[in-house]
């Protein structure tokens, strides 16, 4: 005879498969080990209804996830990191302040290592929040971090004078 315990937590569902029964017995010991192998089409064939819908909306809410990214303008060398900035140009190469990247001659080559122009990649701020809540408020959904902090910040400080100078009216 043999007797097997299974867990109390242990959940079984109508699709679960048992894929391997294996019994071990030893010949020391009367009882016999059963190790159970078992495997189900999917994660999701174990959950209960209420976990489905709670796995679905997350799913759904991590493709959802794109953050907003907003072109600096400058631009940066792959090979050695050189930052082309438009509003300082480059003195050394003879180009003048405020030329736009895409205005260079397609000869130009990265003044530190002297790779071509193709090597050069936009940089970029990634805006923290989903894309599309970006446009809502009053455009502090689109700020970075840093801006957020001095706004935030800058409005304390001036709070703070305002209350100080209420005390100088006297």
């Amino acid at each position: 005879m043999l007797f097997i315990n299974f867990p109390n937590n242990l959940k079984i569902s109508n699709n679960l498969q048992i894929a391997k029964i294996s019994i071990c017995k030893s010949k020391k010991k009367a009882n016999s080990n059963v190790k159970f192998t078992m495997t189900a089409e999917n994660d999701e064939d174990l959950m209960t209804p209420e976990e489905k819908e709670r796995f679905e909306k997350i799913k759904r809410l991590k493709e959802a996830e794109k953050f907003m990214e907003i072109d600096e303008g400058k631009y940066e060398c792959q090979a050695c990191g050189y930052l082309y900035e438009p509003e300082k140009g480059d003195i050394f190469a003879g180009i003048k302040a405020m030329t736009k990247f895409e205005d260079l001659p397609s000869e130009f080559s990265c003044p530190a290592c002297r790779s071509p122009k193709s090597q050069f990649k936009s940089v970029k701020k990634v805006i923290a929040g989903f894309a599309e809540n970006q446009k809502y408020g009053l455009g502090g959904n689109s700020l970075t971090g840093g801006q957020k902090n001095t706004l935030i910040f800058g409005l304390l400080g001036v709070a703070f004078l305002l209350l100080l100078s209420g005390y100088l009216l006297e």
